[in-house]
């Protein structure tokens, strides 16, 4: 097919059956490679053994970063860059910066999320060789998955065909890079 592959590509009819190579290829210990399927499967990330994202941590940084940014802002105006004394009361007071600072803490988490999310999923990526396949768009209506990379340290095309084949495959097919 193609000089350097991209990977293999397994279809499977059921839910269950690609729940079971999922683990099956996960305990064959590879890393580079992905389930696509036209619906949430529970489990199926643990079967995968995919570990728990780090986007609440991109939301935590932009919320904390949200609400000191608001603090300080309203501190800076009232106590060094716009000093107005009203009614006694004093040039800083956290129930004066609570709302700015509310109302940036959800914006900057807001971005801070979707940032972290694009970042962590390589977007924007506007194309990818699995979109090759004569057969993808079945992952969005009736059949599921697994693609295998070759970029995988274990990948070998005879014994990752073999174990796809073994896991229940149909359809087994080499990918173009």
């Amino acid at each position: 097919m193609a000089e350097h592959p991209y990977g293999l590509i397994a279809r499977f009819n059921t839910p269950g059956d690609l729940y079971h190579a999922a683990e099956k290829v996960r305990d064959a210990g590879y890393k580079n490679w992905d389930c696509l399927t036209p619906m949430p499967i529970h489990g199926l990330d643990t079967a995968m053994g995919v570990k728990r994202s780090i986007v609440p941590r991109f939301s935590l940084t932009g919320g904390i970063t949200g609400f000191c940014t608001g603090m300080s802002m309203i501190w800076w105006m009232n106590a060094y860059d716009y000093k107005i004394i009203v009614g006694g009361k004093p040039l800083f007071s956290p129930l004066f910066a609570f709302p700015v600072s509310y109302e940036l803490t959800i914006l900057f988490t807001a971005f801070a999320t979707i940032g972290g999310m694009f970042f962590l999923n390589g977007l924007t990526q506007l194309y990818h060789p699995v979109l090759k396949y004569d057969k993808i768009h079945r992952a969005t209506d009736d059949s599921f998955f697994i693609v295998i990379e070759t970029s995988d340290p274990r990948f070998n095309a005879d014994n990752t065909r073999a174990l796809l084949a073994e896991a229940g495959g149909l359809e087994i097919a080499e990918l173009e890079a």
